[in-house]
């Protein structure tokens, strides 16, 4: 009986997970075919209008030396009416802070600085005298909550965008993430797709050519990352439930950043906290707002192409999402929480903070109880058919509505390769990745200390300028 019981929690657990999956995807559907609308509107010839809110690019860095010069260059670059760029260097040992003097000419500047936000000691402000819209912050190291958080400060303008010191934006990046704050003034965050950039060509802050990464757990990535952002990000952004915007890349209203206390310091998962927090602030106040994610901005990022990088990454991102939802169980089925509390927030503790435990479990359980001739040969290809069948298809479809809206990978050998990852993917890498999740899990309880975590930066996608 305890058996049958067990074998069925399994079999509908993962059920009713690809379902929401499943459920996901057609409202992405739904929203790439109104942002499609919209790009052909938005691709109409037109200058720049004072319209458009000035916005402050904020790129927090520590021990970058590797990537920085080509993420401020690229910043530098973007097209877009008024904006300036604040690097902040969160006390690196290495030579990030002597790269910009070098590539950016710059000198101490006497700038006025506003504390908004606590944050570690700031030991000078540079400007450069090449670029007339960067400066640069050296502090005490803090953390990176802390490093955005002296950005806050240092900003001039009401919104502000933070960038990955080891990223790059496309040249219509900022124009395209900024057109839901001018459609709608009740907007308050938006985020962009971020991409891998292993495999691409980035040379003087420009994205040259796109190509795959040769590294297999590069190339694992690649998929993630678009099913985490076609179908996962888009569609909660359709019922404005959004609770993560991706730190590499994300767009705000500096005023309601402000209100909210800013970016947490002690916590890895700065990002979704603060998404977290604005949604349970503003749904206990009552207060109308949107949060969004917008498809066609794109951001390009290293990403790991190490077992042992790639563990810590998503360890940290477990811890990250356990320290979100737990500073935040209000939200959950609050009267006021609406989508974000009654669904999002739930959905998030059971498949993704609690998923890592049930899904191994379920692998576990479902392998033994078949051996030990517990559960039926028809029980076991059910579940399989389930767990990974389902997992093939959802991911293959998350290719689709790529290859459909956006074309990034428009080559046939592109497309059967990221095709032939879809599936080996499902046998051994996602499992793998359960695991890790699993141990941030167990790290989080363990509360063990917080750390503004390191990774092992190769930059040989970039070319010297």
């Amino acid at each position: 009986m305890m058996a049958d019981f067990v074998t069925w929690f399994v079999l509908i657990y993962f059920i009713v997970l690809n379902g929401m999956y499943l459920t996901l995807n057609v409202l992405s559907a739904l929203n790439l075919k109104r942002n499609n609308e919209r790009r052909d509107f938005d691709e109409l010839p037109r200058e720049f209008s004072a319209l458009e809110p000035a916005i402050s690019m904020l790129v927090p860095a520590y021990n970058e030396e590797t990537t920085i010069a080509a993420t401020v260059r690229s910043v530098l670059q973007l097209n877009y009416s008024e904006y300036e760029v604040i690097v902040i260097n969160d006390g690196s040992r290495d030579g990030t802070l002597d790269v910009l003097r070098e590539e950016f000419a710059l000198i101490p500047f006497p700038d006025v600085y506003r504390i908004q936000l606590p944050t570690e000691h700031v030991r000078g402000i540079y400007r450069s005298i090449t670029y007339h819209n960067l400066r640069v912050i050296d502090k005490d190291n803090g953390g990176k909550a802390d490093a955005l958080n002296a950005g806050i400060n240092a900003s001039r303008f009401p919104l502000f965008c933070g960038v990955d010191a080891d990223s790059i934006l496309q040249r219509n990046s900022l124009q395209q993430v900024v057109q839901p704050f001018m459609r709608n003034p009740l907007m308050v965050a938006t985020g962009g797709t971020v991409r891998a950039a292993n495999g691409c060509e980035v040379k003087d802050g420009f994205l040259v050519s796109v190509d795959l990464p040769r590294n297999p757990w590069a190339l694992m990535q690649v998929v993630e990352y678009l099913r985490a952002f076609l179908f996962g990000r888009l569609g909660w952004s359709r019922l404005n439930a959004m609770l993560i915007i991706s730190g590499a890349f994300g767009l705000f209203r500096k005023e309601t950043v402000i209100e909210v206390g800013g970016y947490r310091r002690n916590t890895i998962g700065e990002d979704m906290e603060l998404v977290v927090r604005i949604h349970h602030e503003l749904r206990n106040k009552r207060r109308p707002y949107r949060i969004e994610f917008v498809p066609d901005p794109v951001c390009w990022t290293e990403v790991p192409e190490d077992r042992k990088t790639l563990r810590n990454q998503r360890v940290r991102w477990q811890r990250g999402l356990s320290e979100s939802l737990s500073a935040h169980w209000g939200l959950m089925f609050n009267r006021n929480g609406g989508w974000p509390g009654w669904v999002a927030f739930p959905f998030m503790v059971l498949f993704e903070w609690l998923g890592p435990f049930l899904e191994l479990g379920g692998y576990i359980w479902m392998t033994w109880a078949f051996f030990f001739g517990l559960v039926s040969w028809e029980a076991f290809a059910v579940f399989m058919f389930v767990a990974l069948g389902l997992g093939i298809l959802l991911s293959f479809s998350g290719l689709l509505l790529e290859e459909i809206s956006f074309r990034i990978y428009p080559k046939l050998r592109q497309l059967g390769m990221l095709a032939l990852v879809v599936i080996v993917e499902n046998f051994g890498y996602r499992q793998l990745n359960t695991w890790w999740r699993l141990v941030g899990l167990f790290e989080w309880i363990r509360q063990k200390e917080s750390q503004w975590g390191t990774m092992k930066r190769k930059g040989n996608w970039q070319s010297p300028p």
